[in-house]
């Protein structure tokens, strides 16, 4: 690597599954991190990573037959608030399956499993108890911790050298009910290149999306990047028929109870036009993918705006939570 060669796929999932066996010395793990942020990271040595860490983990293998999740990197250091795991269950309300895979709050004041563990979930890996939730809910939660053992080797060292490292880049790639469809948020454009050639090998339909102004997903603030199995375009607010945010009307809030509210309002329609549009569109492009493209965004965007104003969204979460408290 010091010579700037690439790793292979194999190769780096042999040194993910040597991490978990403890073979190497926590300094050269640090070094190879650091080496790989400095060098940049190729697309091999990402899904590398990723096959290690899902052959280590618990599986959650679904039997709903198409579902997606939406996900954002996080890292764009602007605390929104929960504006994917909204979307997610926007998306069941309109009639789609969504396994969400999230953790705790990284870079802002609420992750998605925080919001979700304050209305009283338990969270599970219990294959039975997920596939329920899939089933008659639209929607089940992965709370990453339960499944990616791999992390745990690597969890005082990516504390200690507090930069992003590849570990960052993984958790969009590993949920473990590796579902066909996603819909992914990122920072900045580098990580769009990158993991449209991840999700092109994975074979999966996806669609990829940044905000020109660094947001790890569409805030409507201004032009917003998306590109999917059939398309790379970038749209104005104004192409899906949504107005203009500012910044501010996005906040997630000083605490994790304002980010609580915020979310609580959105499902029960009762939040700010901004937050409910900026779910709208996020959900809008989620049911595109799901759709193979096929939707007019417009009508994706509509059904998305009914699932939030029939309560049908909120019903999906109350069903999910009934099921897992």
């Amino acid at each position: 690597m010091l010579e700037g060669e690439t790793l292979t796929r194999q190769e780096m999932y042999d040194i993910l599954i040597g991490i978990t066996q403890e073979k190497y010395p926590q300094e050269q793990i640090a070094a190879l991190l650091t080496g790989l942020q400095m060098r940049g990271i190729a697309v091999d040595e990402l899904l590398g990573f990723r096959d290690g860490i899902l052959a280590t983990g618990v599986p959650a293998i679904l039997d709903a037959e198409k579902y997606i999740d939406i996900v954002g990197t996080g890292g764009d250091q602007k605390n929104t608030f929960n504006i994917s795991t909204c979307s997610c269950l926007v998306v069941a309300g309109a009639g789609y399956k969504v396994a969400k895979h999230g953790n705790y709050a990284a870079t802002s004041v609420s992750g998605a499993s925080n919001v979700i563990e304050e209305h009283g979930v338990k969270f599970t890996n219990d294959l039975a108890q997920l596939n329920k939730s899939i089933n008659e809910s639209n929607f089940t939660y992965l709370h990453a911790p339960l499944f990616a053992r791999a992390m745990k080797f690597v969890a005082p060292i990516r504390k200690n050298i507090s930069f992003p490292t590849i570990f960052n880049l993984l958790g969009p790639i590993v949920n473990p009910s590796q579902p066909k469809c996603q819909l992914l948020g990122v920072a900045t454009l580098d990580q769009m290149r990158l993991y449209n050639a991840v999700y092109h090998k994975l074979g999966l339909n996806f669609g990829v999306e940044n905000s020109i102004d660094g947001y790890d997903e569409i805030s409507l603030t201004g032009n917003f990047k998306i590109t999917t199995n059939n398309y790379e375009r970038i749209f104005s607010p104004t192409d899906i028929g949504l107005p203009v945010a500012k910044a501010h009307e996005l906040y997630g809030g000083e605490t994790k109870e304002e980010a609580l509210k915020i979310f609580d309002n959105v499902l029960a329609n009762k939040a700010t036009e901004a937050q409910k549009n900026v779910v709208i569109a996020n959900a809008a492009f989620a049911i595109q993918v799901l759709e193979d493209g096929k939707k007019d965004i417009k009508e994706c965007c509509a059904m998305a705006k009914e699932s939030i104003e029939s309560g049908k969204a909120l019903a999906c979460f109350k069903k999910y939570v009934e099921i897992n408290s």
